[in-house]
Order: structure tokens, then sequence, then C-alpha cells
């Protein structure tokens, strides 16, 4: 029955079904497979009982909010602040792109929305500055996984609802790592500005141009502050907080900075509600697939296997990290995290790690396939934004990068008070 669902599963994908039906497919095969066709109805329940959480009526508000700042002109206000303030730096432009990519992700939660928002400004701008076309839209790709890291963050809701972990505390896990993550691409830019001689716009700072500039980003620099300083704050939830933000990018974007009109928000909206039904019918399938596995007590079973392999909690680790990270490269991050959270959970509750601490690992895992190959949602939006760049020179310059990110994530992996310091604080 096992065999048949994980099977079914891989043909799917390898033939080009959509992963949302893909995982049902397998699904349905596996319980015909398993002669319980008389419970066939078992995945239709489940898919409605994954969808039957206020958890998940954060997911179309964050995502809207997003679309809304995106298109309203905010991307602009923050590459400016950014710029005034880091322009000194060698290699100046590829560090804007990255630091704004940081502040972005505070605003949409969404990778791929980080980057068309900030790489289809600072990609052209890298490019006329003397850096290679590849290189600048591999750089922005590689930054925009920021955006599911620091918080809000939707891959982190979903691991919240599988798990009953609280989504604030994962929250506050993923600030600290997404800051490493986007410190350490900035340093590999630096060091390879400086190497190439890339980049030609560096420039003091002046006083009365950041005044002028913070001024301008004001209001977008603050919706992520009243979003988590309102969730730990205690004033509301976090799926009260997707809603704030909802309003609160609307009210920016429309009244404040003037970059949407009325006349956007049909477009914008129905773009929000196809994103937002892709996310929740892979959440309704991946819930079936995973009762599946669950049932067949997978997660006992491989718990017991590994540990009786090893009881060395960092040798389990790393295979966890290599596991997650080569199935990030043909798997989407939603239904990786609904498909190997079951798994997996149990398994690190069983060797005594942190789930919020493995929540943090595992979403940085997963999304790091979010810039490998053959999937790389980011590197296909990034090559989109300009006619220079060649998918082939995006892909040689960004493994180096994916190497950086490695790196990052092997420090939160066996480094706990990294991501878990500011959870602490929160657990009080």
């Amino acid at each position: 029955m096992i065999a048949a669902l994980f099977i079914g599963l891989v043909a799917c994908i390898v033939i080009g079904t959509p992963i949302a039906v893909s995982i049902g497919i397998a699904s349905v095969v596996s319980m015909l497979q398993g002669g319980q066709s008389a419970q066939l109805f078992l995945v239709a329940q489940r898919m409605v009982t994954a969808l039957d959480s206020t958890v998940l009526l954060g997911i179309p508000p964050f995502v809207l909010a997003g679309a809304i700042m995106g298109k309203g002109g905010i991307s602009k206000q923050i590459i400016n602040l950014c710029y005034e303030l880091l322009g000194w730096i060698p290699g100046s432009l590829g560090v804007v792109a990255t630091v704004a990519c940081m502040f972005f992700a505070a605003i949409s939660g969404s990778a791929p929305a980080t980057v068309a928002a900030i790489g289809g400004i600072m990609i052209p701008s890298m490019i006329d500055d003397g850096y290679p076309a590849g290189y600048s839209a591999a750089l922005l790709a590689s930054a925009g996984i920021i955006g599911c890291i620091i918080p809000p963050s939707i891959p982190f809701v979903n691991y919240g609802l599988i798990t009953g972990e609280s989504v604030s505390e994962l929250f506050a896990g993923g600030a600290v790592p997404g800051i490493l993550m986007g410190v350490a691409l900035c340093i590999y830019n630096v060091f390879m500005a400086k190497r190439h001689g890339w980049g030609s716009r560096t420039k003091g700072v002046n006083l009365g141009r950041c005044w002028k500039a913070f001024r301008e980003a004001f209001w977008a620099i603050l919706m992520p502050v009243i979003i988590l300083g309102g969730i730990y704050g205690g004033l509301f939830t976090p799926t009260e907080a997707a809603a704030v933000a909802c309003v609160y990018g609307f009210i920016a974007a429309f009244f404040i900075y003037r970059g949407v009109k009325l006349t956007d928000m049909l477009d914008i909206g129905f773009d929000a509600v196809k994103t937002s039904a892709m996310i929740l019918f892979i959440c309704a399938t991946a819930n079936a697939f995973s009762f599946i596995v669950t049932k067949q007590q997978v997660p006992a079973k491989l718990a017991s296997f590994v540990m009786g392999i090893t009881d060395n909690w960092v040798v389990v680790l790393l295979l966890i990290n290599v596991i997650l990270l080569i199935n990030g490269c043909f798997m989407e991050t939603t239904a990786s995290t609904y498909i190997y959270t079951p798994i997996l959970y149990p398994l690190i509750v069983a060797f005594g790690y942190d789930p919020v601490q493995f929540g943090v690992v595992m979403v940085m895992n997963l999304t790091m396939g979010l810039i490998t190959p053959p999937l790389g949602i980011n590197l296909f939006v990034s090559t989109g934004i300009d006619k220079r760049i060649k998918l082939a020179d995006q892909i040689k310059a960004v493994w180096p990068m994916f190497f950086v990110l490695v790196a990052v994530l092997l420090l939160v992996t066996y480094c706990p008070p990294v991501s878990m310091t500011l959870v602490n604080l929160v657990r009080g």
C-alpha cells in the first residue's frame, strides 16, 4: 500500500501532473491497491477536514497583502532607503538588492513575490552597472528564499497547522536565520564584486538623503512592525494578523503611495485567489496523503529503523537535511511540508530535538529547492525579468550561493541558540 502511494506520486509527477492532483491520485491508488475501495470516502473526508482550520484562514489574506504591496510601488521605496544606507559598500547594488529582499520578505511572506517585486527593479540596474546577467538573476533568486524564512511566512503556518506547534514561536524562530541568510549572501556578493570589479555605483552616506528615503519608506517598513508587534504583544493572533496586513497593505498602497488604483484590485485579487487556491488545494490532498502514511505507521517504522542504525542525533539530522534538500529539487514547498512533516516529526521528537527548531530547519531545507533545478521556481521568475538573462548562466552562478545558504542551514541545525533565543523569549 505504501509502495503504491509513493510510486503513484512519483509517476504522476514525472508525466507532468500538477502536484496537488498527483498527491490526490496517489492517495486513491494506494487505497485501491490496499483493498480499501469501500473506504475511499476517507480521502474526500480528509481533504475537507484539512481545510476546516482557523490557521489556514490566514493564508489568503497574507497572499493578498503581499500582492497589493508588491504592485503598489512599495518595493521602490524600500530599495531607495537601502541604497542610501548601503551605497558606500563595494558591490553596493548587490547588497542593496539582498537587503531589500529581506525587508520585502517581512511584507510578502512569499519567495517568488519577493523576487518579482525587488528583481524587477534591481536586476536590470545590476546588469547595467556591470554585473553579469546570470549572476544578477541568481543573487535575486537566492535572496528571494528569505521571503519564506523571515516572518510572516506561509510555510511556517502550514507546519504549525500540521504539528500543532505555535505559529508565533515559529515566526520568532525564523527571524534570526533569515537575517543570517541575507548577511551571508551580502558577504559573498561583496567578495565577488571586489574580486571581479563589478559595480561602480558607490557613494558616501548623506544623512539628508537617508532621512528623506526613510520618510518615504516609513509606511512600508511599518507594516511588519505592526504585524509582528501585534502578534507578540498579544493584540491579535497570526490569523487575525493576516487580515490586519491585508487592510494595512491596501491603505498604504492605495492612499499613501498611490501605486494601486481601484481598477487594479480586480487583477490583484484574481492573482491572489489563484495562488491561495493552489496552496489550499495542495493542503487538502496532502492531508489525505499524510493520513495514509500515518495509518500505515510509516513514522514509527522510520523512527525504529533510524534508531536501529544510529542514536547519534548529529548523523540523523545530517541525513534528514540531505533528504529534504534533494526533495526540494523536485517538489513544491507546501506539498513537501505536508508529506514529510507527519513522517519526520515523531522521529525528531523521539530524539529530543525541539519541534519549533526543526520547523525552521525543515522550511529552510525545502525552500532551497526554489533555486535548484529542475523545480527552481525562483530561477524561472528571475529569468523572465530581463531578456539578457540566460537560464544556463543563472544556474551556473547560483550554485556557490546555494552552498553559502547551506552553511547557514547547518549552523541553524546544530546551534540551537541561533533560532531558539527569540523563541525562548516568546515562551517566557
